[in-house]
């Protein structure tokens, strides 16, 4: 399963930290009220380890409180240099509502 965020094919979006492989890369959080409509991203992030941070991430409240109805992770694995320029990249054409900088 996949989703296009950006340019970019994310794997998932997945509702459990389980499915997530740790590995370096970027993570998109999302949002969606219903099956039927499109998530939203609500936060966009990077890490080496995408499992371990997004299951004890310090914003999880934020998420909580900006989730419209399901929450679901998607993930992109790649290198520390692409994962800085990806996150970047996201966060600036989607400009997430959690973790503001």
């Amino acid at each position: 399963m996949s989703i296009t965020i950006g340019n970019y094919s994310f794997e998932g979006p997945f509702g459990n930290t389980a499915n997530l492989r740790n590995n370096s890369g970027v993570y998109a959080i999302l949002s969606r009220r219903t099956d039927a409509d499109r998530y939203t991203v609500i936060d966009i992030g990077e890490a080496g380890w995408i499992q371990d941070r997004v299951a004890n991430h310090d914003r999880r409240d934020q998420w909580g409180r900006n989730n419209h109805g399901t929450l679901a992770v998607a993930a992109l694995y790649c290198d520390e240099p692409a994962r800085m320029r990806i996150e970047r990249e996201l966060r600036a054409q989607f400009n997430p509502v959690c973790g503001v900088r």
